[in-house]
This record gives structure tokens, sequence and C-alpha cells, in this order.
């Protein structure tokens, strides 16, 4: 029973063939383009990767002549529309006869069970009932259908007429009604009857958007000297050091050697700025006066859009500022400009446009193009995903005593995110959602998050108690894993790891695409580096790596934590890994397995070879024999033979290339073997709670270092799978890419002396420096493209 059950769940956290009925299906049985009810030559849509959600939309524009009351002689009007069950209300208008709504109103086709529309105009009263003014009925069956791209349906005049509809009363109502689907222009701005629950602020925040990360800059300051710094006590010469703060972010330059009112640092300090540039540069020139005491000599506060933007590695020319006296006040304004010019700084600052700013890992980038506009390529391709829906997702909260999920999903590629509508109280959401972006570099990662919506403005309270959307689940998908113009439509496991060990939370189903407008392009780009040039001519340090990675990421969730509805600050942290350099023994065993699971290839040929020795197989040691003495009597055959054995491998392997794209996979991740107590050391706090001071220290200062330990092995198990990747049609066109040169190779090998390509490399190998280029070659850059199984760690 208990294998059963082991077997169910490892086919539960499998990835899954869906076949959904995508496209633009109509009514009637018709279908776009056929014999249904709109006949067009046009077949292709730009909604081909969803299933088609019909909606009855009705856009309230406005209203005339509406009669006052005749006892207020005011009108306080509103619209009430009504299917069914269904209401939808618009603001109201205080003392106002000729108000102007403009609302969309979108009730879901499959629930509504009236054959009419009602559209009534009310009064609002604030004691008594609101007043009745007059009323529009449509019906059903007459109401036309609009197929974007035509252009949105006219709104027209009615004259509103009594209860009962035998008669026409003063004023008219402006609205128009019209059958669509999800890819209406109506859609994502519109009030639906599904989530008409929501009042209040919450009404933002379950509508779908797209948001885009703000532009991130690398400020690079040069602090190269000041003169004539000087401090309180005059008779000591200062021992002076810079300090330069942008927002948040603030370093300090090494102290000067030596006590001099002349101090030379020539240090490079680099953060990261986001445009629109709203922090400002603020610069102090300090003295340790002793270890626990520093005093302000001067400063320098500057706005960043005066600093000159460079594009490639051409110096910066320096300049002098002058340094403003610290201490003296507002009311001492002149005695303070009579000292400004006392003391100066040599400064070199600029904004990098030519590297792109890190703010994901480098395993799962999903944007690779240089921060100046004017540096990024044409576009290679074009990803197209639809978003579904889900299904079995798990309770997430409790809203008024009962267990519910409120769930949307995010999407982020490049500087573009998006976020689907959000469907309340569901554990099957349908979204139905289709969003397109361009591809710059085919080996980047797209990742989509699911959610729990925990801001709607009602009484939920997530399983925590804390007011923060929880997560569902993830889902990375690399594009070089997928074949070109080829739908994929699977249903993926959403997996958490939980304190408790690893938990299901449902499946999301996906479909995607990804069209290539550049076969040539897109060959020529596994040759090159993933990265702008910047990074490989001037390189930054890990150490500063891993603090500009940081502080971008704190920048992005700020900024769009401020658009409106916000993407909190919780949900960009998780879909861009902000914590994936934390210490894990759970991550560390997976990476250590994952570097034997690489060996094991190299171990099972010495056994093979063993077994040749020792004869287990004659006719395979005959054969064995017979081949090590043609190749020692012809040397010039062991290259093209090895080429043309990979080219063969490469062959044999196409017939079991992998169909579907990469998922998380928990056996991999070694999420289901992890014990109790390594899953309470993996979800402890950092620093940890666990113990006295010493052992906190240690403790802490063990799991740091085993942090980038983690990170060297997981880089080692990297590159192994890569290597692996080469023949396995993981990458289709690097595999194609790579059997062809090994084709090629073989058939230059066989005609060429051997002595000769050995000359020539070993000739190569020692080139004179001049003939070398910092940049990588280009099979190490197709080698750093290839994909491996880092995508589907958990």
């Amino acid at each position: 029973m208990a294998a059963k059950d082991g077997a169910k769940s490892q086919e539960d956290y499998k990835l899954k063939d869906m076949k959904p009925e995508l496209g633009e299906k109509w009514p009637h049985g018709g279908q776009r383009g056929g014999s249904g009810w709109i006949g067009s030559e046009r077949v292709a849509s730009t909604y081909d990767l969803v299933e088609q959600m019909f909606y009855l939309y009705v856009r309230v524009v406005k209203a005339k002549d509406l009669p006052p009351n005749p006892v207020t002689s005011n009108c306080d009007p509103y619209v009430e529309v009504k299917i069914g069950n269904y209401k939808g209300k618009t603001k109201h208008f205080e003392k106002r006869t000729n108000p102007q709504w403009n609302q969309v109103f979108a009730f879901s086709k499959d629930k509504v069970q009236s054959s009419t529309v009602e559209v009534f105009v009310r009064d609002k009263e604030m004691v008594t009932r609101d007043d009745y003014i007059g009323k529009v009925v449509f019906d059903m069956r007459e109401v036309p259908t609009r197929v974007p791209p035509d252009s949105p349906l006219a709104p027209q005049w009615y004259r509103l007429e009594d209860r009962r509809g035998e008669s026409k009363k003063r004023g008219e109502v402006m609205v128009a009604v019209w059958l669509g689907t999800q890819a209406d222009e109506a859609f994502p701005d519109a009030w639906h009857s599904d989530a008409s629950s929501v009042q209040g602020e919450g009404v933002q925040s379950v509508r779908s958007k797209v948001y885009v990360s703000p532009k991130l800059w690398y400020l690079r300051v040069n602090v190269i000297e000041a003169q004539d710094v000087e401090p309180s006590d005059r008779s000591q010469p200062p021992q002076a050091f810079v300090k330069v703060q942008v927002g948040n972010q603030i370093l300090k330059t090494k102290l000067c050697p030596n006590k001099t009112t002349n101090p030379m640092w020539n240090e490079d300090l680099v953060f990261v700025a986001a445009e629109p540039f709203e922090e400002q540069f603020f610069l102090t020139v300090e003295n340790k006066v002793t270890p626990a005491k520093d005093e302000v000599m001067g400063r320098l506060i500057s706005p960043l859009n005066v600093f000159e933007k460079r594009l490639d590695h051409r110096a910066v020319h320096s300049k002098w500022y002058n340094l403003e006296k610290f201490g003296f006040g507002a009311l001492e304004g002149d005695k303070r400009h009579e000292l400004k010019f006392s003391s100066r700084i040599h400064l070199r600052v600029c904004l990098e446009g030519g590297y792109h700013v890190m703010d994901e890992s480098t395993l799962y980038i999903s944007d690779v193009k240089p921060t100046a506009r004017q540096l990024w390529k044409q576009p290679i391709g074009i990803l197209e995903v639809g978003i579904l829906s889900a299904q079995g997702l798990s309770p997430m909260k409790t809203k008024d005593g009962k267990a519910t999920t409120d769930p949307y999903c995010v999407a982020k590629y490049g500087q573009k995110w998006v976020r689907t509508r959000t469907i309340i109280e569901s554990y099957n959401p349908k979204w139905n959602e289709q969003y397109t972006w361009e591809v710059y570099d085919p080996c980047t990662v797209i990742t989509l998050g699911v959610f729990d919506n925990c801001h709607l403005g009602g009484s939920e309270k997530s399983n925590n108690g804390a007011k923060v959307d929880a997560r569902i689940g993830k889902v990375r998908i690399r594009l070089s894993t997928l074949e070109a113009d080829r739908i994929y439509t699977h249903s993926y496991p959403l997996l958490v790891l939980q304190t408790k060990g690893l938990k299901k939370m449902g499946e999301v189903q996906l479909a995607v695409r990804f069209t290539c407008l550049s076969l040539a392009h897109m060959i020529y780009l596994y040759g090159h580096p993933l990265l702008p040039k910047m990074h490989y001519l001037h390189p930054f340090t890990v150490n500063q790596l891993d603090s500009l990675r940081y502080q971008a990421m704190s920048i992005v969730a700020a900024r769009l934590a401020r658009a409106e509805p916000p993407l909190r600050k919780e949900i960009v942290e998780y879909m861009l890994d902000v914590d994936s350099h934390m210490w894990s023994m759970r991550r560390s065993k997976a990476n250590f397995f994952r570097i034997v699971s690489v060996f094991s290839g190299l171990i099972a040929m010495s056994k093979w070879l063993g077994e040749v020795c020792y004869w287990k197989n004659p006719l395979t040691t005959i054969l064995f024999h017979v081949l090590f003495f043609i190749l020692i009597c012809y040397p010039e055959l062991i290259l093209p033979t090895t080429f043309l054995y990979m080219f063969l491998i490469g062959l044999w392997n196409f017939r079991f290339r992998p169909r579907h794209p990469p998922h998380m996979d928990t056996k991999l991740s070694w999420a289901e073997a992890a014990s109790p107590d390594e899953l309470d050391e993996e979800f402890d706090t950092f620093p940890t709670s666990k113990g006295q001071d010493v052992v906190k220290m240690r403790y802490d200062r063990l799991r740091s270092v085993a942090g980038r330990i983690q990170m060297v092995v997981g880089d080692i198990a990297t590159q192994g799978e890569r290597f692996q990747a080469l023949l396995s049609w993981r990458d289709p066109r690097a595999t194609c890419l790579f059997v062809i040169l090994c084709l090629v190779a073989a058939m230059v090998l066989y005609v060429t002396p051997f002595k000769i390509i050995a000359l020539a490399g070993g000739m190569f190998w020692m080139r004179h420096p001049k003939f070398r280029s910092k940049m990588p070659s280009a099979p190490s850059n197709f080698f750093r493209k290839l994909p491996s199984k880092a995508d589907s760690m958990l």
C-alpha cells in the first residue's frame, strides 16, 4: 500500500499532457474563419493559445435630462445593470441630471441564465429606498457580437421606460451592449460579475495588469583624491576616507594610508540607480578620529541626472567638485559661502549603459540586454504564453470562518511582468489570458508563479496570520528547450517546500509557443557571450555582483510596490529567487548527487573497460583489440573516429529527445527525502534563533560558508550537465549545431594529416597575446548557453 502511495505521489509531481480546445470558437458551433456565425478569411488569431471565454459586456456611458426628485428637487443618479441574479452598480453623482460614468460591466456568459439585460437608472437616497427613474431592457438574442480588431461598438441613446415597460419616461441613457471574449479591449478594466463581492480598494487588485521593471543603471564613482580637507583639530592632520550614499546604499573607501590634508584613494564604488532618478548623490569626506568616532569634514550633494552616461569602456573625464563645509547652519549662510571653495574633491562619476544590471540569478536569467537602449539588437523571436487555468489548489486562508483561496498568476520575462485577474474563492480557477514577449536571446528563462490574493479588503486571514499574498507555487521554462513554432500544452505541478515537508499545492495549465523570427540570428547568438561585453572587459567581483544584485532586487520590489494595484514585495522577491544563496542541507545534498550523476558516465566507462580487460564478453574484447591495433597503427584516425562516434550517438539520441519542457523535479531537489531537522534548519531565520550567543555566531558562520560551497558545487554540476546537454537534444538547436560540427570536423580530420592538425593547434594555443581577445571564445560562449538541470531545481 505504501509503495502504491509513493508511486501515486511521484506521478502527481510529474508534468502532464493536456488537450485543451485552444483558439477562437464562436457560438452556434462555428469556428472563426469557418462556417459558423462569423465568416472571415482570417484564420490566424492573436488569442489562439487560450480557451475562449464569452462575456456579455454592458458599457454605461452617460445620461441626460434626468427628472429631479419632486421632494428634494435634486437628482443623485447611478445605474444598476442586472442580468438574472447578478447586479453591477456605477458610482452615484450628487445633484447632476447629466452624469457621465463611462463604466463597463462584464458578465460571464456561462453563468447567465436570464434572457434579458436590464439597465436601471436610480436616484440615490440617504434615508429611504432609492427612487426609480427608469430602465432600458435588451433581449439577449438580439445582442451583437464584436470580434477584435474590429472597432469598439458605438453606444446609443435609449429613452427610459417605466417599471412595466409600457410607456416612455423623461430622460435618456447612452449604453452599448455586445457579446465578446477576453480578447476584448474592455476586458481588463471591466467590473466582473464573478468578483462582485469585492468592494472598495480591493476592486483594483483583482484586475489583470502589465507592469514594467524600472530601468536600472550602475553608477560608478571613482574617488581619486581630495585637496585641503581640514579637521576641527587643525594641529593633527586627518586620516580621511570618503562615504557615498545613493538611496539606501552606503559605500566607503578605504582609509587613506597617510595622515594628510590632501588624501588620495583612486577607488571605485558602484551603486544601482533606477530611472527616473529620485535619489540624491550624497558624498561626505570624513576623518577617522578614533576607531569609534568619525568626523565629517565636507560634503557634496548632487542629483544623479547630471552625471555622464557612457556606453562602452572609454574613460570618462574626471572633474573637481567643491565641498560644502559641514557644520554651518542656515543662519550662518554667508560664512558657509565664504568657506565653500576651501576644499574640493576629484571624482570620475558615470552612469554605466553598457552593462546589464542583474536583478535575478544568472541561472534563471530572463533579460540580457544592456541598460542603454541604443545598444539593443533586434529581437530574434516571440514568446507567447497562454495562462489557462489551475486545478486542485489548496486552501490558503480563512474568510468568515471558511477555508478559501483567491488565486492569481504572475509571469516575469525580461522587463515585463504580467498579472492575471484574481478569481474569487476558487480552487479550480480559469484565467485564459494570453501574453506576448519579445525574445532577444533563446538561452533565457521565463518564471511563472501562482499566488493567493490577501488584499481584497475583506476579513480574510492567511494561514500564517500575516496579510501577505501567499505562495502557491512556481514554474520555470527555459526557452532554448522549446522547439520553434510548436505549441506546448502541459499541466505543471505547483510544489512548495514547507517546514512540514514537500507539499503539492495544485497544478497550473499553460500553453507556450516560441516563434523564431530569424534562425540565422539565433544560431549566431550561440557563439556570442550571454551578457554584454562590458561584463567581460571590466568585470565586477563576485562580492560586488552579490551586493549589487541584492540592491537591484530591492529597488525593483520598491518601485513595483508603488504601482496601482501594487505588485507586492513578497511576490517580486519570490519570482526573483531572493533567498537562493541561503544555506540549505537539502540543496547541498541535491547538488552533490547532481555531480555524482554527472560523473556516473565516466564510472560506467571505467567499468566497461574493466569488463573488456577481464574478457567478460569475448566478442566485445576481440573487437576492442582490433580497434586498438588500428588506432595505434594509424594514430591520425583517433580524432576523426571520436568525432564520428559522437555524431552517431547524437543521431541515435535524437529518437529519445525530450518532448516537453523541464519542470520542478522533487527527486532531483531531494525535497521528499529531507528530514524534519534539515527542514527546520532550512526554514530557520538568518541569523538563527536556536541557541546561545556562541552557538548562534558559529552556526551563522557555518551557514554562510556552506552557502558559498553549495553555490560552487552547484556551478560544477551545471558545467557537467551542460556537457551532457551537447548530445541530449535538450536544446534542439544547440545539439543540431554540435552534431553538424562533429560531422564537419570528422570529414576535415579524415582528409587532413594529423601532424598538420597538431601543429596548427599547438601554434594557435601558444599564440602571441597581441592576437588574443579579452572576450570569451565562441566555443566557450556556446557551452555557457547550454541548458542544465538547474532549471528543474526546486
